[in-house]
């Protein structure tokens, strides 16, 4: 299998959709993905506790133990993380992780990115920079910022809700690690940001979004007589696990 830092450098941009659960990432797997990532947002939601704020530590951890045994690379937000966190998901079988600075002191998140890098050199560290994250973009404040990550010894690093062509190019141009942009639907395509340099591109909780929203559009069909899908995986299909070690 081609490792996992290696798939950013080779060929189209990594396409990595991030799952939430068991059954997210195994129908992804079987789709031919050879990496996905978590979505903290997702796995948070799903067991009904706040995103951002470490909450799901103990169900990040028991999911990545169970998406490990799928064959693919994985990749886990711990969000802002530890290094515990960051150890304990690369023993429980994570390839990487993202971890966020919530615009915090950049140095400090450099600093978690060394002692990350020291205790699990293996594991891909991608290093996410929230300067463009549900705020005003701060193009200055991203390149300072992205430029300290790599030099601490972040594998990638990651600005998600960059939109415009010239500020993804700007954040490209700068290190020589695989830069990650988030996608965003009817702003972004692959091709295009392939052509930007770009190396990763994520879908964050786009996919955890859509099936709610294809969840409750199901439901009212159903209630509504409407048209419902009749694609559908069959039962037997999704009653199943992960393989088995």
């Amino acid at each position: 299998m081609t490792s996992f830092a290696a798939l950013h450098r080779a060929g189209a941009p990594l396409v990595l959709p991030n799952a939430w659960d068991v059954a997210s990432a195994r129908f992804l797997a079987e789709a031919g993905f050879p990496a996905l990532g978590t979505t903290s947002l997702g796995v948070a939601a799903a067991h009904g506790r706040p995103d951002g704020i470490g909450a799901a530590e103990a169900e990040t951890l028991r999911l990545t133990r169970s998406l490990a045994r799928l064959p693919v690379h994985l990749t886990v937000d711990i969000e802002a993380g530890s290094v515990d966190a960051a150890v304990a998901v690369a023993e429980a079988g994570a390839a990487g992780v993202n971890i966020e600075d919530g615009m915090g002191p950049a140095e400090a998140h450099a600093a978690l990115i060394r002692s990350v890098k020291r205790e699990v050199p293996h594991l891909f560290v991608n290093a996410r920079t929230d300067t463009h994250w549900q705020r005003p973009g701060d193009l200055t404040e991203a390149l300072r910022r992205i430029r300290c990550y790599a030099d601490a010894g972040a594998d990638g690093v990651f600005v998600p809700g960059l939109a415009e062509p010239a500020d993804i190019a700007a954040v490209v141009a700068p290190v020589d690690v695989p830069v990650n942009i988030l996608f965003l639907p009817g702003r972004h395509t692959v091709g295009a940001l392939a052509d930007l340099g770009v190396r990763r591109v994520s879908t964050g909780s786009l996919l955890f979004r859509a099936a709610l929203a294809a969840a409750v559009e199901t439901a009212g069909a159903v209630r509504d007589g409407g048209a419902v899908r009749l694609d559908l995986p069959p039962y037997g299909q999704v009653n199943a696990g992960p393989p088995t070690e």
